[in-house]
């Protein structure tokens, strides 16, 4: 059996590992009730940081960039000046 790597099943389990995470270190926070809560839950904040920020990048959709089109010269100005208009008579 051929393994398939299916991009948005992780992409969904990254989101649902990071908004667990998150939940846990802010209840943890809470429960603490101290100065030191947010220090000692520092590394679940930013492991849950780390996976929103590993699946805004698995989102992003590369976009193929277009060949480089060489510059044309501006067109040259007119020596001649323009015509007057004539008078009404």
């Amino acid at each position: 059996m051929k393994f398939r790597f299916d991009k948005s099943l992780f992409r969904t389990v990254l989101f649902s590992v990071a908004l667990v995470m998150f939940v846990i270190a802010t209840y943890q926070t809470i429960e603490q009730n101290d100065k030191d809560a947010i220090k000692d839950n520092y590394e679940l904040f930013m492991l849950s940081f780390g996976c929103l920020l590993l699946y805004r990048l698995l989102g992003m959709k590369s976009k193929p960039v277009p060949p480089a089109t060489p510059e044309t010269p501006a067109k040259k100005a007119r020596k001649t000046p323009a015509a007057r208009p004539r008078a009404r008579k």
